[in-house]
């Protein structure tokens, strides 16, 4: 990473293009009725991916970003696991048959605070209401403090074979100062029991730019995350927006690395991970050779969804649960964030839209230019603009902001061919910026650049 480009660019708020166009930009405009006609519309032979949103913790991690709530009694997370199951079954009658399901992700909060029976429960009526492939990828997101034994075999049993652990830091001085104790020993014997339930998939999530956080700190949990050797590490930059997670305001901004700091510390860790025999993937994925995200990567089929990097090739996503977001080849949508209005829907047989985002023509073609961007750091504008009727040459003139970083050699452009510097890639979120027709500088809800 060159450092006069992280300190250039480093500070500024960009997102981190999951799609496009990004969430704030989804209104309510589009709300149940559209999202029915979207499923309706879908075509024979469509495949989906399945996402739930499971917006339960027991404690409130202060750098966290997503929507999720703290809860002590277990009767709102099995009354959630039934609206769950109800609107799973509300919009497969609505698609109107059952289609198949190649992806399966369980996000949070914390997927596995539910009974293990209600895991099973809810896995059953997946399979019931859509065909789920044998050979489908059912992933959950786990916090190795609260994972019991008897979840990992409702799990097993509910054919579960990837697992993504949150470690985010062994550092003791950065848990207490995001309110994550967790130990070294807790990890290692999640790792143990799932690797023992034959869950052999392992992802590690790592984060850069926490209060306290150095290069040593950074480079000792990698350290100690190797010596359990999971196939992929995601590896993020905190992203500290009090504003908008008033939680984050328990974080002391005093102690917060700054953006030269955080680039410094995600160079660490990437050189470490790299060292270690990891491909590194995209912007912030690590992955073993062989794993399947290194072949995608490596014949270029890597795709970019709302959990990040994927070996996910389906146009049609299903959200479930409150603030989930899908994606048709319409547009997305998201349900309803706050719990109750979410449940009222449900409750009263409605889709529980909230708001949404229609794509054009020219939403479609930024979109796999931004793609290709984050993916590849590279983009062969010639034919993607050919494959959607469009001009490479206008798309390059309507991208301004590309400009500064050609001058500056973060880009390379070679007649219609973009690619990112090696040195350079860091600043990926920065080039693909350059395509976004819907950036607005002023809002400042997203993450630093670096």
């Amino acid at each position: 990473m060159r450092a006069d480009l992280a300190a250039s660019y480093g500070e500024e708020r960009l997102p981190r293009y999951t799609s496009y166009p990004t969430a704030p930009h989804f209104s309510s405009e589009i709300g149940e009725g559209a999202y029915a006609r979207w499923l309706a519309e879908l075509p024979a032979g469509t495949s989906a991916s399945l996402y739930l949103h499971v917006p339960f913790c027991r404690e409130m991690c202060w750098y966290c970003g997503c929507h999720t709530q703290i809860v002590r009694r277990d009767e709102l997370i099995a009354g959630y696991q039934r609206t769950l199951r109800n609107e799973i079954a509300l919009t497969a009658e609505t698609i109107g048959r059952r289609i198949t399901v190649e992806h399966i992700h369980f996000g949070g909060g914390t997927p596995t605070i539910m009974a293990p029976e209600a895991f099973a429960e809810l896995m059953a009526t997946m399979r019931q209401k859509f065909f789920v492939l044998p050979s489908a990828e059912i992933a959950v997101e786990i916090d190795p403090r609260t994972l019991t034994a008897d979840m990992v075999e409702a799990m097993r049993l509910s054919g579960v074979n990837r697992a993504s652990l949150g470690v985010q830091s062994f550092d003791p001085v950065v848990q207490r100062a995001i309110n994550r104790v967790q130990s070294y020993e807790q990890t290692a014997s999640v790792v143990d029991m799932l690797r023992r339930a034959g869950i052999g998939g392992l992802n590690f999530d790592l984060i850069y730019g926490l209060p306290h956080q150095t290069v040593a700190s950074c480079l000792d949990t990698v350290r100690r995350s190797l010596a359990l050797a999971p196939d992929r590490f995601s590896v993020f930059g905190y992203a500290h927006v009090p504003s908008f997670k008033k939680h984050q305001q328990m974080i002391n901004e005093a102690v917060l690395p700054d953006g030269l700091a955080r680039h410094d510390q995600a160079c660490a860790i990437a050189n470490a991970l790299k060292e270690a025999g990891y491909v590194q993937i995209g912007l912030d994925h690590f992955a073993r050779p062989g794993d399947s995200m290194a072949v995608a990567f490596e014949d270029r089929t890597l795709r970019r969804n709302f959990q990040g990097y994927t070996t996910d090739k389906g146009e049609v996503l299903l959200g479930f649960g409150a603030s989930a977001i899908g994606h048709l080849p319409q547009g997305y949508v998201q349900n309803e964030v706050q719990i109750g209005a979410y449940a009222q829907n449900i409750a009263a047989g409605r889709l529980a839209t909230a708001k949404g985002y229609g794509l054009t023509d020219d939403d479609r073609l930024r979109a796999d230019i931004i793609e290709r961007i984050m993916c590849e750091f590279s983009a062969d504008l010639g034919d993607i603009c050919a494959r959607h009727g469009a001009e490479a040459g206008a798309m390059l003139n309507s991208a301004a902001r590309l400009k500064p970083l050609i001058s500056d050699g973060v880009v390379r452009l070679e007649g219609n061919r973009l690619a990112v510097a090696k040195d350079s890639r860091f600043l990926v979120r920065s080039v693909a910026a350059a395509f976004d027709a819907h950036l607005n500088p002023a809002k400042q809800l997203h993450s630093r650049a670096v």
